[in-house]
């Protein structure tokens, strides 16, 4: 009597036998096997319990690297390094650290919910001619995902989409973070609108001089924002927060900004106003901004007319004004215009406040808006109203504790009183030898008088 075994075995035998002379049959009559193709196909399939996913490392025109396949990579590089026997290194473009993945024709397995599936790192060799300005390479990279069919649900429906956001965090993690500038100028064509350098900025709150109660609240606040995406979904509104850093010159908020992107690992956009042209070119600048990013506007009551109080100045200058002073302006106004030296900005207040909060301000998510200012009083009300720019923050002069903190950073001092006695040493012995200054250039200007009414005499 067979045993169940041996049937299955037998079966076994069968198939390869048949897949064997099939692919023989194709290797010398090709179009008869096509034809035959999806007969074996379900043939095989009633006997093989699993599914398989390709996903390719190259897709799309002009031979483009598959987002979804550097996710998958960077997902599975967290157990290729512990789990893997071959290993291959890779430096990703805008990475900062090294990815290691499985090298070519490696498995590991991956767990999901008490489901196991099984990776595979191949490749597979490009047998036709290329004539395309973009060639194809000799070998073509591809992931494939092996799971049981009765899994399909899940990984369909909610593994992959597992895997991808995993993969983006990872990316997102290990990238190397970058300072945007806006470049001037009405024509870009295909060029970006927006150059970069590594940011690099070494402020964190710990060397922030501010009182430790307010940085916490800073931070917290920062955090709270970070992880309310669900939250701002619920209530319907974009995924975006508002702050206006305020205070004298000198104070810190440009330290501030920096200190807030190491604290979040986010990008920072140094938007530059007076080089943008219009509304319509502010409004493409905002949507090709990232995720996770800072958009900053320094001195906005310096960078264009968007104020109330200056627009009335204006007004009442164009009123009382001096003929001459207009007819000069207007003449070098011209004489710039010709040249083509001046491209004044048409950017308008209102054009600013739809880019802070209108339709377009939701096309992406995760995005800090920050406005600098020195003189607060002469902003328009409604550009930093609440909902627009959420948290006001006052960046004061020095007080007593951010005071501790300076004299650690510069001066490695922990002993704050006798910080201060040195402090008040210096400033002692900086007095008298002001004060000796002035009663020898007094006491020079006073021999040099007389001098001069002798020789008057």
């Amino acid at each position: 009597m067979t045993t169940m075994g041996q049937l299955w075995a037998n079966t076994g035998s069968t198939l390869a036998t048949l897949m064997f002379t099939y692919t023989i049959f194709r290797q010398w009559f090709p179009h008869v096997g096509d034809h035959l193709e999806p007969f074996f196909q379900r043939l095989f399939s009633r006997f093989y319990p699993y599914i398989q996913i390709k996903f390719h490392e190259y897709s799309g025109e002009h031979f483009k690297r598959s987002e979804i396949y550097s996710g998958i990579q960077s997902y599975l590089s967290k157990d290729s390094s512990l789990r893997a026997k071959k290993l291959k290194g890779n430096t990703t473009k805008g990475s900062k650290s090294l990815v290691l993945s499985m090298d070519d024709r490696e498995e590991i397995t991956d767990e999901f919910e008490s489901v196991t599936v099984w990776w595979q790192s191949k490749k597979v060799r490009n047998s036709r001619p290329s004539f395309s300005f973009y060639p194809a390479a000799d070998e073509k990279s591809y992931y494939m995902l092996k799971f049981h069919r009765r899994d399909r649900e899940v990984i369909i429906e909610r593994y992959l989409e597992h895997v991808m956001k995993e993969g983006k965090m990872i990316e997102m993690k290990n990238r190397e973070r970058k300072l945007y500038s806006n470049t001037p100028g009405q024509n870009h064509r295909n060029q970006t609108k927006w150059s970069h350098v590594t940011f690099e900025h070494p402020a964190s709150f710990d060397t922030l001089a501010m009182e430790e109660k307010k940085k916490e609240e800073i931070k917290n606040d920062l955090v709270k924002f970070s992880k309310s995406k669900d939250y701002y979904k619920m209530i319907g509104k974009a995924w975006k927060r508002g702050y206006l850093l305020f205070g004298p010159p000198g104070t810190g908020k440009s330290t501030m900004i920096a200190a807030m992107a190491n604290f979040l690992e986010y990008d920072v956009y140094d938007l530059e106003l007076t080089t943008v042209m219009d509304n319509t070119q502010l409004r493409s600048l905002l949507i090709e901004t990232s995720t996770k990013s800072i958009i900053v506007i320094e001195d906005i009551d310096c960078s264009l007319n968007l104020t109330a109080q200056r627009k009335r100045k204006k007004e009442e200058e164009e009123e009382a004004g001096d003929e001459k002073k207009a007819v000069e302006k207007k003449a070098v106004e011209k004489k710039m215009n010709d040249e083509g030296e001046k491209k004044e900005s048409k950017v308008t207040l209102s054009g600013l406040l739809n880019f802070v909060d209108g339709l377009w301000s939701a096309c992406g998510g995760e995005r800090i808006i920050v406005f600098t200012t020195n003189f607060v009083d002469k902003l328009d009300p409604a550009l930093i109203r609440k909902g627009r720019m959420d948290k006001h923050i006052e960046m004061s002069y020095c007080s007593f504790e951010a005071f501790k903190v300076l004299a650690k950073n510069y001066l490695d001092v922990e002993e704050t009183e006798t910080c201060l006695k040195r402090l008040v040493e210096a400033l002692k012995e900086e007095k008298e030898e002001a004060k000796k200054r002035v009663e020898e250039e007094a006491k020079q200007k006073k021999e040099e008088e007389e001098e001069k009414k002798r020789k008057r005499r």
